[in-house]
């Protein structure tokens, strides 16, 4: 997917700042997951921070602003482990502090998934899962809290942590081989409510995330959910489209909009409300299962 992409648009150029792999973060390893981790999440925290790698998130900056993050985990289905979960963060923290931005593209470098959901594969102690819990707690507050809007590139599965990318974005584009699902109910995780509800109703969100249904492109898109569909090979381009539309707008005119639909919607509130039950449920419920498919 971005081989083509690269190859057709001579205004994009790849990124110089990913990050290197240990030693130079310049956020505080105490605070990258939550606001508040426990002291077992920071340790483990620490411990990543020093040993992830960069490829698991690819960075593109356009010339016109528009910076496109791709998740390369193809053969996990872009399922995230904690180190990828950092990864990220990072990147949205860094890009919510940047005066030039003008949109984000939330997309994948294979069109088999955007993101199937936690690598529950991951071997976690107790508090190893909470810290994951709590570094997913913040991707969501960041995507939400992002200056400019954002926009998802739905592609294959978006399952669990997937489906919330999706629904905390501000826009969608949607591909045709698309399995869109909250998987919370069937997990025991306590998530979708505060974003899903917003977008499709009380009526609909209730059957999607009691359920845990997948649901395809056409029946997605029949709910609102998106503002372009395309064949899966052709909805990044689709998405870079979208923003380039957005682009062509005030920049200062669509950052104010952003704060106001924010506002309007109540969104921090819901978000840190959910935020709050996922991390209380990973510290003193059951959390997420380990060595289940995600």
């Amino acid at each position: 997917m971005p081989s083509a992409a690269l190859a057709t648009d001579s205004r994009r150029r790849v990124s110089s700042r990913s990050r290197p792999t240990s030693g130079t973060s310049p956020r505080d390893p105490t605070t990258a997951a939550s606001s508040h981790p426990s002291p077992g999440g920071v340790r483990l925290l620490q411990r990543l921070l020093g040993s992830r790698s960069v490829t698991a998130l690819l960075r593109e900056r356009r010339d016109d602003g528009v910076e496109i993050l791709r998740i390369n985990r193809p053969d996990k289905r872009n399922a995230l482990d904690t180190a990828t979960l950092l990864l990220i963060n990072d990147a949205l923290t860094e890009l919510a502090a940047d005066a030039d931005l003008r949109v984000v593209v939330v997309s994948t470098s294979s069109t088999n998934a955007l993101c199937a959901g936690a690598d529950v594969g991951e071997d976690l102690d107790a508090a190893g899962g909470v810290a994951r819990m709590e570094a997913f707690a913040e991707l969501y507050r960041l995507i939400e809290q992002l200056p400019v809007p954002s926009i998802a590139v739905c592609v294959g599965n978006c399952v669990g942590a997937g489906a919330e990318i999706v629904a905390g974005c501000d826009l969608r584009v949607g591909g045709d081989n698309l399995k869109l699902a909250w998987a919370g109910a069937r997990l025991g995780v306590p998530v979708g409510p505060a974003r899903l509800t917003q977008l499709i109703g009380l009526s609909r969100a209730k059957d999607l995330i009691y359920t845990g249904r997948p649901i395809g492109m056409e029946e997605a898109a029949s709910y609102g959910l998106f503002q372009r569909t395309a064949a899966a090979a052709d909805a990044e381009a689709a998405a870079l489209d979208l923003a380039t539309d957005l682009v062509r707008q005030s920049a200062g005119g669509v950052r104010v909009l952003k704060q106001m639909f924010r506002e309007l919607e109540d969104s921090a509130r819901r978000v840190s409300y959910e935020n709050e039950r996922l991390i209380d449920f990973q510290r003193h419920g059951s959390g997420l299962p380990q060595g289940t498919a995600p």
